[in-house]
């Protein structure tokens, strides 16, 4: 007899296609990695081929395992906006919704755009995952992305925020008040760390002063401007961050060739869930940098 696919086949071929591992897998489906083995073997068996290929980096899908992880996506997100509609009070979505982001552009620019969507929306809730590595929409790891890259990922939706426009500067209460002193070399420099190489305030300092060593190296944008209004340097910092603090003092115009672009993401299958798109469509008309 032909192998009758389950529900439990899919989730457990989504699963593994998303997370690569089978003790990740298992995490996901809430058993062990040694139970997660035991059912690819019997579904490999039953249809008669292999779904993923084994290697030292995990479980790569093969052609079959790709289609079925996208006709289990469809399904979870059927199923998830079947149980959103059962939730949620007449014109109210209701749910969880994951928002990755950095924690720059979480405190400067979503929080606050979160703020009236929590008060209008009380059914909602909201899992912030931050950090410089993008969490994959792809995965389901978040429903909604808040990125500044020049170049998003083809295969999500989205739009442009607008530029994110960066300068430089420096405490209030700072001796350096000019520009003229930063390139006289008179100032100590803060920046980020090499966990943001390719950030654009890196590119632009290493263009206009390659020999220059940071006195202060921290692991966000966030970091530098806390450092930089405590006094202890000069930091290029985007506008919509650093302009609204009294602490701090400009001493440049906005930078040529140091902005980059502000994205608002999401995934093409779930971004007609009532709780994605209720978010989704909220911050893409309270989200600024004017």
């Amino acid at each position: 007899m032909q192998y009758e696919l389950a529900p439990a086949d899919l989730a457990l071929v989504l699963a593994l296609h998303r997370a690569g591992t089978l003790a990740a897998a298992g995490e996901r489906l809430g058993v062990n990695a040694s139970t997660v083995f035991r059912m690819l073997q019997r579904l490999e068996r039953g249809l008669g081929q292999a779904l993923f290929e084994r290697g030292r980096r995990g479980y790569r899908a093969l052609e079959l395992a790709g289609t079925l992880a996208a006709q289990a996506e469809q399904v979870e997100a059927a199923v998830e906006a079947a149980r959103a509609a059962a939730q949620a009070q007449p014109g109210q979505a209701a749910g969880t919704v994951r928002i990755t982001t950095t924690d720059t552009l979480l405190h400067g620019l979503l929080a606050p755009a979160l703020a009236a969507l929590h008060h209008a929306q009380p059914g909602l809730q909201f899992e912030l995952h931050t950090g410089n590595e993008l969490a994959s929409l792809t995965r389901r790891d978040a429903d909604i992305a808040l990125r500044a890259t020049a170049r998003p990922p083809p295969h999500l939706v989205g739009r442009r925020v607008g530029p994110i426009r960066v300068a430089l500067y420096a405490a209030r209460g700072s001796a350096i008040r000019h520009w003229d002193q930063v390139e006289a070399g008179e100032a100590a420099w803060v920046a980020p760390d090499d966990g943001l190489p390719e950030h654009p305030s890196v590119r632009w300092r290493q263009k206009h002063f390659p020999t220059l060593q940071p006195a202060f190296r921290t692991g966000s944008v966030q970091s530098v401007a806390e450092l930089v209004a405590a006094g202890l340097g000069v930091g290029v910092l985007p506008l919509f961050l650093a302009e609204p603090r009294r602490e701090l003092r400009r001493l440049t115009e906005p930078l040529d060739g140091a902005e980059t672009d502000l994205w608002l993401l999401t995934h093409p299958e779930t971004r007609h869930l009532q709780r994605v798109h209720a978010v989704y469509s909220h911050l893409a008309q309270a989200l600024t940098l004017d």
